[in-house]
């Protein structure tokens, strides 16, 4: 899926600068990175709100209209105000076409309410970890990889080595070990009426 949207150049820089932009509605960022020089923009508050709410839009090339001329870009940092739903910066990485990008990607888990389990072991599926840092062409960008846990057994983990990546992606390994993605723990009652049946 391709996301569009528009951006203005900014020449004017600094804190001050900054927040009249916010003031009339806009949000200051950056471009940088691949041949063109560093770009500070300034994009619709909106818009973008509304973007950055989408998974699709942390995880996907973006397509960034600045002054006319077309760009291709991934988000590489958003900076929230603490308390307020306003977004105050954001920074985005220009990509080439050719050269591999590395991106973090959202994991969508499946088949959780037919693993026996949930529905023979009566046990609870815990996520410890939700994205996985990958590196690919552009075109090969998933915008999310998915994890099967229809055959997971109580007591059982997911590894990240398990997880079956699509064609052209990479995992970007970060220490040693093959890290749990997922989990079936025992909920406290289902193992305790367990241990009394067993008992009676």
């Amino acid at each position: 899926m391709q996301i569009e949207f528009k951006a203005t150049k900014r020449d004017a820089q600094g804190t001050g600068a900054s927040r009249r932009l916010r003031r009339a509605g806009r949000i200051p960022g950056i471009l940088y990175g691949g041949a063109g020089e560093t770009q500070p923009v300034s994009m619709d508050h909106n818009e973008l709100y509304h973007l950055l709410r989408k998974e699709a839009f942390h995880a996907s090339v973006l397509s960034i209209e600045v002054d006319g001329a077309k760009q291709n870009a991934v988000l590489r940092d958003v900076q929230w105000h603490p308390f307020k739903q306003q977004v105050l910066h954001l920074d985005f990485q220009r990509i080439a076409a050719g050269e591999k990008m590395h991106l973090k990607v959202p994991l969508h888990f499946v088949g959780a309410d037919v693993a026996p389990a949930v529905k023979l072991g009566g046990c609870m599926i815990s996520h410890t970890i939700n994205e996985l840092d990958v590196q690919c062409l552009p075109t090969d960008l998933p915008e999310f990889i998915e994890v099967d846990l229809s055959a997971l057994e109580a007591g059982q983990s997911v590894h990240v080595s398990q997880i079956k990546l699509p064609a052209g992606v990479e995992l970007v390994q970060h220490g040693e070990g093959d890290p749990v993605v997922a989990t079936a723990l025992q909920v406290k009652g289902a193992a305790e009426a367990e241990g009394e049946g067993e008992q009676a």
